[in-house]
């Protein structure tokens, strides 16, 4: 016989998901034993699972009873309906998406002036959308957590913005995201890129250096939407350089 802390254990549930299936009616809720606790044989492990299992589906609580005690016809037609309830859920909830894409179009939401500033100047430029949208994607988190900083990395990303040299490599990473991981032109691409670091003085890209937690947090984002991102991370060590966000020279290139 099991206590509450064992059955949920066996079904892979929390002891408050047991109580909260006893409080529906869902789950047969024993009597307590001479010590005082509520003790549970096999059968209500199986209960719990096929219940567990039925919510995890989506199913909703009100219709689990109605589902358990089912022969295969019902449990089929019932199966179907809430199938069908929920294609229009998820037909609800893109709609809730594409509103809230729409809505987070607009650079001014969550970005001070300097950067909406310069995210137009990257469309003006001609850098394609996609690479603007992750630059005011990126600079959002930014900005969140070090407001009192933006003109001084606006002041600087605009100073690169004047080299044609990163101008182009701007328009090449957007490509770039459409490579597979191992593509060989990345090594290329990591190279070019290699090139505008080592042509630029030291401040062009010292100057803006984002603490090292958030910087963190932009490289994962790098390496999650970019599938070649590891390769060119691995590129630019072997080239002598370390970093994507917070990009610095090592002193002894690999």
């Amino acid at each position: 016989m099991l206590t509450i802390s064992q059955l949920a254990a066996y079904a892979g549930v929390t002891v408050r998901a047991v109580r909260h299936y006893h409080a529906k009616g869902l789950l047969p809720e024993p009597e307590r034993d001479h010590s005082g606790y509520r003790r549970y044989d096999a059968d209500a492990v199986v209960a719990l699972i096929r219940i567990r299992t039925l919510a995890e589906a989506g199913v909703p609580l009100s219709r689990v009873q109605e589902l358990l005690d089912a022969d295969e016809d019902a449990f089929a037609a019932a199966v179907e309906d809430i199938d069908r309830r929920l294609r229009a859920e998820i037909r609800e909830r893109q709609r809730h998406r594409e509103r809230i894409a729409l809505l987070a179009a607009g650079d001014s939401l969550a970005l001070p002036p300097e950067v909406v500033a310069y995210v137009q100047r990257l469309r003006d430029v001609g850098v394609p959308e996609e690479m603007v949208a992750a630059e005011r994607d990126a600079w959002i988190l930014v900005a969140a957590q070090l407001p009192e900083q933006m003109p001084l990395y606006m002041e600087a990303k605009n100073t690169q913005l004047d080299d044609p040299g990163v101008l182009q490599m701007y328009r090449d990473i957007a490509e770039v995201v459409t490579w597979d991981a191992e593509d060989p032109r990345l090594d290329a691409m990591a190279d070019r890129v290699t090139a505008e670091l080592e042509s630029a003085p030291d401040e062009a890209w010292d100057g803006d250096q984002l603490p090292d937690e958030l910087a963190e947090l932009l490289d994962a984002v790098f390496l999650d939407k970019v599938p070649g991102a590891r390769r060119i991370l691995r590129r630019l060590e072997h080239n002598g350089w370390t970093g994507w966000t917070n990009t610095r020279r090592i002193t002894t290139p690999t």
